[in-house]
């Protein structure tokens, strides 16, 4: 099909005609990220399309984004909602149709009619919280609730355009320093901790966006969303103008601290108890307040800052500013608290903009308030998005060789490698921030990751002769131990260091400073090698061949909390609270053919046997799933809850790293310096990176580092000697 010629410069002077089967009609509205267009499909139904820009469409990171707004919408679809009816966003222009449902937008209303009336806003708040109840049932947050992205429907509100939601199983997050949302209608949290957002966020946008609705403007509004984001943060909402009876709930909404705000089933609750003739399920539009609604197609010769917000149907484009309250222009000397207009009580507008330029520097990003775009305070927009980086880890002096292994701890990568004692690695850009020496090259290449204890950095060096503590801050010497005679029985578990002798004799020392807690042998136990899983607790396992000793010890004190025998040859792969898990090895083959599951305070065993033995087996926690990586590559993944094996799947990778696990993705290395990602519920493989063999080439390489998720990165050390990073929220673009 030909394209559609439009004359003019506009970004969309050259549009497409259809989007898949779909005919696109007319224009309804356009926005930073793409154009809505009206649409019909071979029957004859309305649909609203949304198209993304064409300079979009070859952004991979973008591509993820919009793949994760498909998936947001499809499975919000609902009564609140405009179903979603068919996507692409594989296509050279992705693309989404959704139902065409009429009404305006609660922006171009409010534009067009003035505020609602104290009866309607009820109405309103309700089928919004009704709304944020179905989303967040579904693991979805919106993150962008605000009047364009709410249409007036005949039936009642709709909540559209998920264009940066996130579902809570999702890893495509926010990245370090990058503020995404709309600033008058964003929360606290969005702000301070742009990561962290929670449902909790969406009710805080419910009460700006009612505030806008009965006053036609922002409880936070300014002209500049430096001050918006120094208000939001900081000031008291401003609710002159909204009816009485709503104040304290809307206040209430607006709480600075997430845990202080009601849920969407506490807003429906007391909704009811305002009115008696209050009906949850009717927003029927009342023709002396709503007149009826048109929408205006827009004209090819409109420009985009021309373009109306007013999107009627599914989706929406971006917002313009609307009834913005001005602060008054800086006077040519001191003067008295001038309040904005009809804003009592407002600070002075200098000491308001000196703390919102402040929190601007802190945070290092413009938060565009039109389409909520990240923009750099000195550069164009994403300029400080994070880039995927390699560098190779040396010092002066060292003659470095083999993979390097890392631990992240306080916002740094730390990481060994032999000849190279220790290094800190500024994670977004690889810059070496210390490095030191080790004491040269050993036979075998391997040492073992660090591991930040007491607020030190714990090295062993090469061959496990030594244990050094190091500052964190500057890689300076503070304390070190010869630890030759425990032959690598050594564990870090909380701010204590366990190393047991020859003669069973266990020594706790302080990780922070290197003296002697406790020394003593532990009853039952015949030179035990602890275990810790981020707890307090040690964890020492003793297979006989009848049956496995489990002792849980306090590592404060050297007492055994409890101690058990269970049946069969097991090993522990992971603990939380009072409950163990552990592969079972059958004695036959020397094959992982089971996996147990051991609840300490019940003293409740249960066995989940595999359809098919894993040799090799190398385990990790899951919730409460075991996911087993066999030598050949086989993946498979074992709910200890539900007693069934989830999935298995053949990774063909040969003698792989031990998996690691972060959020839902399971991540482990291959020989030949490739990370590979897997989704832990679905059991598909997510992506990989290209592989960095070095001389390693046509080999197998043994005793793989674990690649290191963090902060939304992943990092890992390749045979060739290098180390990397790569984004975790982009993970098919790797």
């Amino acid at each position: 099909m030909p394209p559609w010629r439009n004359p003019g410069t506009d970004p969309e002077a050259e549009s497409q005609r259809y989007a898949g089967q779909y005919l696109l009609e007319a224009q309804l509205g356009a926005g930073g990220m793409g154009v809505v267009h009206l649409a019909r499909s071979a029957s004859g139904l309305r649909l609203a399309v949304k198209v993304v820009h064409a300079q979009f469409a070859q952004d991979p990171e973008f591509r993820g984004r919009f793949r994760q707004e498909v998936t947001a919408a499809r499975r919000v679809s609902g009564a609140f909602t405009a179903p979603v009816v068919d996507a692409d966003p594989d296509a050279g222009r992705p693309w989404m149709a959704t139902l065409y449902i009429p009404g305006p937008t609660l922006s171009a209303y409010v534009k067009r009619n003035g505020a609602l009336p104290a009866a309607r806003l009820r109405q309103l708040m309700a089928g919004l919280a009704e709304a944020l109840r179905d989303i967040h049932r579904v693991g979805v947050v919106h993150r962008d609730l605000k009047p364009s992205n709410v249409l007036l429907a005949e039936d009642g509100p709709k909540v559209i355009d998920f264009g940066i939601s996130r579902p809570s199983d999702s890893e495509l997050r926010t990245e370090t320093g990058k503020l995404i949302g709309t600033p008058p209608f964003m929360a606290p949290e969005q702000f301070r901790r742009p990561r962290d957002v929670g449902p909790a966020a969406d009710v805080f946008a419910l009460g700006s966006l009612i505030v806008h609705a009965a006053t036609g403007s922002g409880p936070f509004d300014s002209d500049s969303p430096y001050l918006v984001a120094y208000q939001v943060v900081h000031e008291e909402a401003d609710l002159t103008g909204v009816p009485r009876e709503l104040v304290p709930l809307v206040a209430r909404c607006l709480a600075k601290e997430p845990q202080d705000r009601p849920t969407p089933d506490e807003l429906m609750a007391e909704l009811r108890s305002l009115s008696a003739s209050y009906d949850t399920q009717s927003f029927v539009s009342d023709p002396l307040v709503s007149p009826p609604f048109v929408p205006e197609p827009l004209i090819p010769e409109q420009r985009a800052g021309e373009r109306s917000s007013a999107s009627p149907g599914g989706l929406s484009g971006g917002d313009l500013p609307t009834h913005r309250r001005r602060v008054p222009a800086a006077p040519d000397t001191a003067a008295p608290d001038v309040p904005a207009e009809g804003r009592p009580g407002r600070r002075r507008w200098w000491a308001v903009a000196a703390g919102a330029a402040a929190l601007a520097v802190a945070a290092g990003v413009l938060v565009s308030a039109g389409t909520g775009e990240p923009r750099a305070a000195d550069g164009p927009p994403q300029a400080q998005r994070f880039r995927a980086w390699d560098v190779e880890l040396t010092a002066r002096g060292a003659e470095a060789s083999g993979m390097p292994q890392c631990a992240y701890g306080s916002g740094t990568l730390y990481c060994t490698r032999p000849g190279v004692l220790a290094a800190a690695v500024d994670p977004l850009d690889g810059e070496m921030l210390w490095a030191r020496a080790g004491a040269g090259r050993t036979t075998d290449g391997n040492v073992q990751p660090p591991v930040l204890a007491g607020g030190l950095l714990h090295v062993v060096s090469e061959g496990s002769r030594r244990l050094t503590a190091l500052d964190p801050a500057t890689g300076e010497t503070r304390w070190s131990l010869d630890i030759a005679p425990y032959d690598g029985r050594i564990a870090h578990v909380g701010g204590v260091v366990l190393v047991t002798g020859a003669d069973s004799t266990v020594t706790a020392l302080d990780a922070a400073t290197g003296e002697r807690k406790w020394r003593h042998r532990i009853a039952g136990l015949t030179e035990p090698v602890f275990q810790s899983y981020g707890g307090r607790v040690a964890y020492a396992v003793d297979a006989d061949g009848t049956g496995t000793r489990v002792t849980a010890m306090d590592p404060e004190t050297g007492d055994a909390r409890w101690q058990r025998r269970l049946a069969g040859a097991l090993t522990l792969v992971g603990a939380r609270e009072s409950v163990l898990w552990f592969t079972s090895t059958s004695t036959s083959y020397a094959d992982t053919d089971a996996v147990v599951r051991y609840d300490a305070a019940r003293d409740s065993r249960r066995r989940v046997a595999l359809r098919f033995p894993v040799a090799g087996a190398q385990a990790v926690v899951a919730r409460d799933a075991v996911c087993l990586l066999g030598a050949d590559g086989a993946l498979t993944a074992v709910d200890t809850g539900a007693s069934e094996q989830l999935w298995r799947l053949e990774t063909s990778v040969s003698f792989p790293s031990a998996p690691v696990v972060a959020g839902q993705r399971l991540y482990f290395s291959a020989g030949d310096g490739r990370v590979v990602a897997v989704d832990v519920a679905r059991g598909e493989v997510l992506g990989q990176t290209d592989a960095r063999p070095g001389a390693a080439r046509g080999s197998v390489v043994s005793g793989l580092p674990l690649p290191v998720a963090a902060d939304g990165k992943v990092f890992a050390g390749a045979p060739d000697g290098v180390l990397f990073a790569v984004d975790g929220g982009r993970v098919a673009g790797w």
